[in-house]
C-alpha cells in the first residue's frame, strides 16, 4: 500500500535490491522468502518474528531516489510480491514518463512526495459547468487503497438559492473511467502531487463565487468576468477576480470596479514630512494607496478628481517620482515607481475621455447648508460640539478634506470620540464610499422617483405599512414631509435593486440616514449599506444576517469561551444577533447613542458591530452565566443597553421605545457609549476584516444548505397530507426532482433552459423548483413503473404523463405535479391507475409546449388556490375515447409489460381486452352514429384536428370517426382478466427506485431491473 514519504538514509541495509530504475527501487527484506538465507538473512528473520506486530518491518518496499542525494524515500510497502509488484508496474507505466519532463530536481522530489503527502478534504457545495484546470492526484478510499485521479476542477454559476452540491472528479484506475459526484453526506479524500496549495485556493474561490450568486438569485449585479458561461475560466481570472474584490472592499469603491495593477512606491505625506512605503493600485477610475504598517495612512484618488499628473525630475534621493494635483488644489507626490511612464499615460487618456462630462466640481458643501428634515431639531451647539467641530476642521486643514483627504490613525481616533452633529452626513457618505457612486451618478436618483412613482408592487405595500413604525418617537418623522421623503428613498431603492426590494429595518435605517443627509445622500448611503457593507442582509431571508450571526457565534466561541456555552443552552446569540446587526443597535440603544456605533460603523465597517456585541457580552459575563433562562439572559442585556447613554449629544431627549423588557428592577449604571466603543477595540480589536471574510465564506455555505433544507422540509410537509408517500420518501424524491432540474439546465439540457425561468425563491415552496418536459423524460424512466424499457416506446408516454400532470398549461412542472402523478402508480387502487392511464389517451397526441413569461405574484396565489382544491374527475365526466386515440392506448399496454415476469399472460390479456373493446365500439355506432363526436369537435377543434386521420397515417390510414368507447367500457374489460388486474393492482416499491435512480446519477448506469422493483404478492 502506498504510504506518507519518510527518509531513508541507508537503503542497502538489511535490504536487497530486486528491481531499480533512475527513480525508484524495488527490495525486498533479507530472510523473507528466500530457501538459502544465510547468517544475515536468519538475523533479520529471527528478529522480525521475536518483535511485537506493530513494530513488524513489511517485507517489501519500494524507494524514491534522488539521482544527486545519499536520502531516500520509501514510498510503498507491501506483504506480498505480488501487491508490491502492481504498485511497482504503475510506477513504470504512469510515472516515469511523467517525471522525464521535471527539468529541476526538486520539483520531481516535490511532485512525487506530493502524491502521498497528508491527503486534505475537500466539501465544497457547488454545481460546476466551468472547467477551470485539471489536478494530477491520488484519491484515498477505504482500506488505506488509492487510486490515481484527475479531478476536474469546475466552477458553475446558478442563479438559485441553495443547489445540490458535488465537485465531479473523474478518474482512472486499471484502464476503467468512473464518474462520481461529491455531496455532503460523503466525504472523498485526496492527495494532490503538486501545488497542493494552490490547488485548494482555487477550489475556495470556485465555492466562493458560487455562493454568492447563490445569494444573488436574479443576477441584479452580474459578475461580467463570467457572463458568458461558454468561455473558459482561467485560474488567472480568478485570482485577478479575488484581488479586485479585496481591493474594492479595502478602500469602499464601487462593486463594477476592477484592480489593473498594483507596485511598490512611496507617498510623501505633508502632515509628518515623511515618504511613507507602501503600495499604489490602480484601477479604471481610481488610484489607491496604502501603507505598508496598516493603520499609517491610505489615500483614495478618484482619476474624475485628477486635474495635472506630471513627472518630476528624478534623483537619487527620489527616483521616478509622479505629482498629481486635485481638483481641490491638493498635490500628492509619489516615488520609486517602477511604471511611471504607463500611469501617466493612462491618467492621461481618463483625462481625455471625461473632459465633456460633468462631475460634482466639489461636493462637500457649506456647514450652513443644513439637512432639511434635522435642521429645526437640532439645539444650538454647545461648547463641547462646538469643540469637536473644530478639531475636525484643524484636521482637515492638515490632512485635506473630502475624498481626497489622508486617512490615518488619528482620522480613526477622531470617528471614535464622535463625529460632529451637522458634519455626520458628509463623513458617512465619505468613509462609506457612497460619495463616489453619487458623483459618478448625476441625476440618477431623481430618474428612480420619476419612473417609480404612482407604481404598485409587493415591496411598495410593504414600505407604505412600515413608514409609521420608522422612529415614530422622533419629531421628523411625526409629519407628512419626514414620511414623503422616507417613502421616496425605500420606494426608489426597490426599484433599482428589485432583487431586494423592501425588508424589515430598511425603514429604521434609512430614517436615521435622512436625519442627517438629503435625500439623494441617504439613497446612496443605503446603497451602500445594501450592496457593499452589509450583502446579503436585507432580502427575504436575511442570509447575510444569518451568516454573520454564525460568524459571531465563532468570535463568541474564541473570545469570550467561558460564555459560550451558557450562551448556545440558552439560544440567545441567535436572537440578539438579527436585532443587533440588521439596525446596527438602532433599534436597541438609545438613539443618540447608537448614531455613534454608526459612524464608527462607516469607517470601519462589519468588525466594529462584532466588537461592540463581544464587548456587551463580556461586562454582562457574570449576570448572563447565573441566568436561568433566555427571557432573564435578554433582560439582562436589555437592561444594560438602555443604559448607554452619549453625554456629548446636542440632541433633545427622544423617547426609547425600542428597547428590551425589563424586569422593573433598579436600572443599570449609565454607560458612556464612548467607554464602550474604546473598550471594544481595546478587548476585541484584534479581529481583522479579512479574517471576518474567511468566516463569511465558510458559514455561507452553512446557511445555503440550511436555506435549502428549509425548503425540502416546507415542501414536504405540505404535500404529506395529499400522498401516501412516507415523509423520507418524499425528500429523497425532491432532491432527485431538483437534481434533475439544475443538471438537465447546466449540464446539457436540450431544450436550452434558462434557469431565471426554472427558479424563483419568491414563489411558494412547491413551484421553486420546476422541470420542462426533457427534464422529465430523466426522472420518468428512473421513477415511473410504467416506463418501458425501449427509450423509443418511453418517449411518447413521458410525453402523454406531462401533459396531463402540467395542470396549468406552462410547460413547466412543478413537484405537487410531479408527486401527484407518481403517487398514483405506486400507491393508488386499479380504478385510480386504469383512469390516469384512459386520460393521457384523451387528451391530443401532440404536445404544443408554450414559451414561459414571468407572470407577476398574485398569478401564482390564483393558481396556488386553484391547486388547494380537491377536484375529483366523475366518470361519467371523462370524454370518449376515439379510435385513433384506443390504438394509441393499445401501444402504450403493450409496450408496459416488457421484462414483466408475466409478460406473456399479460400480452394474451391485453389482447382479448383489446378484442372486447372493439366489438363495443362498433355495437356503440349503431345507436349514437356520431353525434356525440360531433360536439366534441366543436367544443374543441384543435383536438379534433390532432386526433384526426392525419395525425396517424403512418399507422392507419382507416380511422373510423363514428367509432368510441367509454371509460367505464374500458374499466369493466379490464377486469375480465386476472393478469391486468394483477398487474394494476401489484404494489410497487418507490424506495428501490429512488436507489436506482441515485446510482443512475451518480454511475451512470441501471443497477436494477423493472422486476426487482416490485414486490410480490406473498410478500
Amino acid at each position: 500500500m502506498w504510504v506518507h514519504p519518510e527518509e531513508v538514509l541507508q537503503a542497502g541495509a538489511l535490504w536487497i535490491t530486486e528491481r531499480a530504475n533512475p527513480y525508484f527501487i524495488l527490495q525486498k527484506r533479507k530472510g523473507h522468502g528466500d530457501g538459502r538465507r544465510g547468517l544475515a538473512g536468519l538475523l533479520v528473520g529471527t528478529l522480525d518474528v521475536v518483535l511485537d506486530s506493530s513494530a513488524r518491518v513489511a517485507p517489501y518496499r519500494i524507494l524514491y531516489q534522488t539521482p544527486d542525494s545519499l536520502i531516500n524515500w520509501i514510498i510503498a510497502h507491501g506483504c506480498s510480491r505480488k501487491e508490491i509488484t502492481e504498485h511497482w508496474e504503475w510506477l513504470e507505466q504512469n510515472l516515469l514518463q511523467t517525471l522525464s519532463i521535471f527539468e529541476n530536481e526538486n520539483d520531481i522530489t516535490t511532485f512525487v512526495k506530493g502524491k502521498v503527502q497528508v491527503p486534505f478534504s475537500v466539501c465544497v457545495y457547488i454545481y460546476m459547468s466551468h472547467l477551470v484546470g485539471c489536478v494530477l492526484c491520488l484519491e484515498w478510499m477505504r482500506g488505506g487503497v488509492c487510486g490515481i485521479s484527475q479531478v476536474f476542477v469546475m466552477v458553475f454559476v446558478t442563479s438559485n438559492h441553495g443547489c445540490q452540491q458535488c465537485i465531479l472528479t473523474v478518474w482512472t484506475l486499471k484502464r476503467m473511467t468512473f464518474a462520481w459526484e461529491i455531496t455532503r453526506v460523503a466525504e472523498h479524500v485526496f492527495s494532490v502531487f503538486l501545488n497542493i496549495n494552490e490547488t485548494f485556493k482555487l477550489m475556495e474561490q470556485l465555492a466562493n463565487i458560487a455562493m454568492r450568486q447563490l445569494l444573488d438569485n436574479k443576477g441584479f449585479e452580474q459578475d461580467r468576468s463570467l457572463d458568458n458561461l461558454l468561455n473558459l475560466v482561467s485560474p488567472r481570472d480568478l485570482d485577478a477576480r479575488a484581488k479586485s474584490e479585496r481591493y474594492r472592499a479595502l478602500f469602499r469603491l464601487p462593486k463594477d470596479e476592477k484592480l489593473d495593477g498594483h507596485t511598490g512606491c512611496t507617498l510623501w505625506t505633508p502632515f509628518n514630512k515623511m515618504h511613507i512605503l507602501g503600495q499604489m493600485f490602480v484601477s479604471t477610475n481610481y488610484i489607491c494607496f496604502t501603507s505598508k504598517e496598516e493603520t499609517l495612512c491610505s489615500l483614495i484618488i478618484p482619476l474624475r478628481e485628477v486635474t495635472i499628473v506630471e513627472k518630476a525630475d528624478s534623483s537619487n534621493f527620489l527616483p521616478s517620482p509622479l505629482s498629481i494635483s486635485t481638483k481641490n488644489r491638493m498635490t500628492f507626490l509619489f516615488a520609486n515607481l517602477k511604471d511611471r511612464d504607463f500611469l501617466v499615460q493612462r491618467i492621461s487618456d481618463f483625462l481625455q475621455q471625461t473632459t465633456s462630462k460633468i462631475y460634482f466640481e466639489t461636493f462637500f458643501l457649506s456647514l450652513t447648508h443644513a439637512r432639511f428634515i434635522n435642521c429645526q431639531y437640532f439645539f444650538s451647539p454647545q461648547a463641547k460640539e462646538f469643540l469637536k467641530e473644530q478639531v475636525w476642521k484643524n484636521h482637515f486643514t492638515e490632512y485635506g478634506q473630502g475624498v481626497c483627504m489622508y486617512r490615518t490613525e488619528k482620522t480613526k481616533d477622531l470617528v471614535l470620540k464622535g463625529i460632529p452633529e451637522n458634519m455626520r452626513g458628509e463623513l458617512w457618505l465619505l468613509f462609506s464610499g457612497a460619495i463616489n457612486e453619487m458623483a459618478t451618478h448625476p441625476g440618477y436618483y431623481e430618474d428612480l422617483v420619476e419612473k417609480s412613482m404612482g407604481k404598485y408592487n409587493l415591496a411598495t405595500e410593504e414600505i407604505e405599512r412600515d413608514l409609521h413604525r420608522s422612529l415614530p418617537e422622533h419629531p421628523a418623522f411625526q409629519n407628512e414631509m419626514g414620511i414623503a421623503a422616507l417613502r421616496r428613498v425605500l420606494t426608489a431603492y426597490a426599484f433599482r435593486n428589485p432583487n431586494i426590494g423592501y425588508c424589515q429595518a430598511m425603514n429604521i435605517v434609512t430614517s436615521v440616514l435622512l436625519l442627517y443627509a438629503k435625500e439623494e445622500e441617504a439613497f446612496w448611503l443605503l446603497v451602500a449599506l445594501c450592496e457593499r457593507m452589509l450583502p446579503d442582509y436585507y432580502n427575504t431571508r436575511v442570509v447575510g444576517a444569518l451568516v454573520d450571526q454564525g460568524v459571531f457565534e465563532e468570535l463568541a466561541r474564541e473570545y469570550v469561551p467561558e460564555l459560550y456555552d451558557c450562551m448556545q443552552d440558552l439560544g440567545v446569540i441567535s436572537t440578539i444577533s438579527l436585532s443587533w446587526f440588521l439596525t446596527l443597535f438602532l433599534s436597541v440603544m438609545p438613539f443618540e447613542s447608537a448614531v455613534v456605533v454608526v459612524d464608527c460603523f462607516f469607517y470601519e465597517g462589519i468588525k466594529v458591530i462584532f466588537q461592540l456585541a463581544l464587548s456587551v457580552l463580556h461586562a454582562n459575563i457574570h449576570q448572563l452565566l447565573g441566568a436561568k433562562d433566555d427571557g432573564e439572559a435578554m433582560t439582562v442585556l436589555g437592561r444594560y443597553l438602555d443604559s448607554v447613554t452619549n453625554k456629548d449629544s446636542t440632541l433633545p431627549p427622544i423617547p426609547h421605545l425600542h428597547s428590551l423588557l425589563t424586569d422593573g428592577g433598579d436600572p443599570h449604571p449609565e454607560v458612556d457609549i464612548f467607554k464602550l466603543v474604546r473598550s471594544s477595540y481595546e478587548k476585541f480589536g484584534s479581529i481583522r476584516a479579512d479574517v471576518i471574510e474567511q468566516m463569511r465564506f465558510k458559514q455561507r455555505l452553512r446557511v445555503i444548505q440550511t436555506i435549502e433544507d428549509t425548503t425540502k422540509r416546507n415542501v414536504v410537509r405540505t404535500i404529506v397530507t395529499e400522498t401516501a408517500f412516507s415523509i423520507d420518501e418524499l425528500e429523497e424524491l425532491y432532491v432527485l426532482f431538483k437534481a434533475e432540474h439544475l443538471t438537465s439546465c447546466y449540464w446539457g439540457g436540450t431544450g436550452g433552459s434558462n434557469p431565471t425561468e426554472r427558479h424563483d425563491p419568491s414563489l411558494p415552496y412547491l413551484e421553486q423548483y420546476r422541470i420542462d418536459l426533457e427534464q422529465f423524460r430523466g426522472l420518468f424512466s428512473l421513477l415511473f413503473p410504467w416506463a418501458p424499457v425501449n427509450g423509443a416506446h418511453a418517449d411518447p408516454l413521458a410525453l402523454r404523463f406531462f401533459r396531463l400532470l402540467d395542470h396549468n398549461g406552462d410547460s413547466l412542472m412543478n413537484f405537487r405535479e410531479f408527486i401527484t402523478g407518481l403517487s398514483v402508480l405506486c400507491h393508488g387502487d386499479l380504478t385510480e391507475k386504469l383512469k390516469l392511464l384512459y386520460k393521457m389517451h384523451v387528451m391530443p397526441g401532440k404536445c404544443v409546449l408554450k414559451k414561459l413569461h414571468t407572470p407577476d405574484y398574485r398569478h401564482y396565489l390564483r393558481l396556488w388556490n386553484q391547486g388547494t382544491k380537491n377536484k375529483l374527475d366523475n366518470m361519467k365526466d371523462l370524454p370518449k375515447l376515439n379510435q385513433s386515440q384506443f390504438i394509441e392506448l393499445c401501444k402504450t399496454l403493450y409496450n408496459m409489460f416488457s421484462e414483466d415476469a408475466q409478460e406473456q399472460e399479460l400480452y394474451h390479456a391485453t389482447a382479448t381486452v383489446t378484442s372486447l373493446l372493439l366489438e363495443m365500439g362498433e355495437v356503440g355506432k349503431l345507436f349514437c352514429h356520431s353525434k356525440d363526436q360531433e360536439e366534441q369537435d366543436q367544443d374543441d377543434p384543435e383536438e379534433a384536428k390532432t386526433s384526426g386521420p392525419a395525425r396517424d397515417a403512418g399507422t392507419n390510414t382507416s380511422i373510423d370517426k363514428d367509432w368510441a368507447i367509454t371509460f367505464e367500457q374500458f374499466l369493466a374489460s379490464v377486469l375480465t382478466e386476472q393478469a391486468l388486474v394483477l398487474y394494476f393492482e401489484k404494489p410497487v416499491e418507490v424506495a428501490a427506485r429512488i436507489t436506482n435512480a441515485k446510482n443512475v446519477r451518480k454511475v451512470g448506469c441501471s443497477l436494477l431491473s423493472a422486476s426487482d422493483y416490485e414486490i410480490s404478492l406473498s410478500g
